[in-house]
């Protein structure tokens, strides 16, 4: 139950950086955007119905599609973000009426990009569904096989282009910018704080070099054999993950006992495992 709860309010709370990327740069701003909520905004920009009011019936349908074909546990899934959403812009939407930020197009083409990508981001790594347009794809996956993610494609591209008809030729490119904002900032978020970097060593002194990492920098270690391509001799290669701080310390160590020695570095974007995600335990 605790983890629960506390899912539940970084849900909430990520949900709520999305709704003001919403409330204070896309909807001043008249851009177009892709999703659920970009479809609520044509609704808003055609016929002047609140944008959260036209999310929270088209989530709620949407919502009701998914319990009916997925059952109880997508449903509970998907609960706290189709109906949480449309509250946090129509809160969002009242802040932002008294506290306007700005009307400049670019400004809000980046901020309201930044806002969206990382909300997605946070709602994603907790494991929750943002619901909405998510549920049309997964639906479609369990009745004909086809891909998720293709779906979810094409269902923003038919979103953004039905905005695009009735929009001015200028919004509709920075919305193509902003798009391409949110999902680069969703890919960043997602592996915020997971990255790690990789060093493979090749040196002839690598025993040394294994002990210098375990016991001073404090990280494990893992000895692939291989052999050299020119001279066809066995060698040594050690590998081993540090984080950012502790690969100029890493390459010092190696360097200190062979300035000779061959180091190959590498962002890995995830690692799982005793001294990262578990705690390290000393034998």
């Amino acid at each position: 139950m605790k983890q629960i709860f506390k899912t539940g309010i970084i849900v909430i709370l990520g949900l709520f950086l999305y709704a003001l990327g919403v409330a204070f740069f896309i909807e001043p701003s008249g851009l177009i955007t892709g999703g659920g909520t970009g479809l609520a905004l044509f609704v808003h920009h055609m016929w002047g119905i609140k944008t959260s009011y036209a999310v929270f019936v088209i989530n709620t349908v949407l919502f009701l599609v998914g319990w009916r074909v997925m059952g109880r546990r997508f449903a509970a899934n998907t609960l706290l973000s189709t109906f949480a959403l449309p509250v946090e812009i129509h809160i969002a939407e009242i802040i932002a009426s008294h506290y306007p930020l700005t009307d400049d197009i670019v400004l809000c083409t980046v901020f309201g990009g930044l806002f969206i990508g990382a909300s997605l981001g946070i709602v994603i790594r907790t494991g929750a569904s943002t619901g909405g347009m998510d549920i049309p794809p997964i639906v479609l996956n369990k009745y004909l096989g086809t891909s998720i993610s293709g779906v979810m494609w094409i269902c923003d591209i038919i979103i953004l282009a039905v905005q695009a008809i009735f929009t001015e030729k200028t919004l509709v490119l920075y919305g193509i910018i902003l798009v391409i904002i949110y999902t680069m900032t969703l890919d960043k978020t997602l592996i915020l704080g997971k990255a790690k970097t990789q060093i493979k060593v090749v040196s002839k002194k690598s025993d040394e070099i294994r002990r210098a990492i375990l016991q001073d920098v404090d990280r494990g270690v893992t000895v692939i054999y291989g052999r050299t391509g020119y001279l066809g001799k066995d060698t040594d290669i050690t590998l081993s993950i540090v984080s950012t701080r502790e690969l100029a310390k890493a390459e010092k160590l190696v360097h200190a006992i062979d300035p000779e020695a061959f180091i190959i570095v590498s962002r890995v974007s995830e690692v799982k495992g005793r001294g990262f995600t578990e705690q390290k335990k000393y034998l």
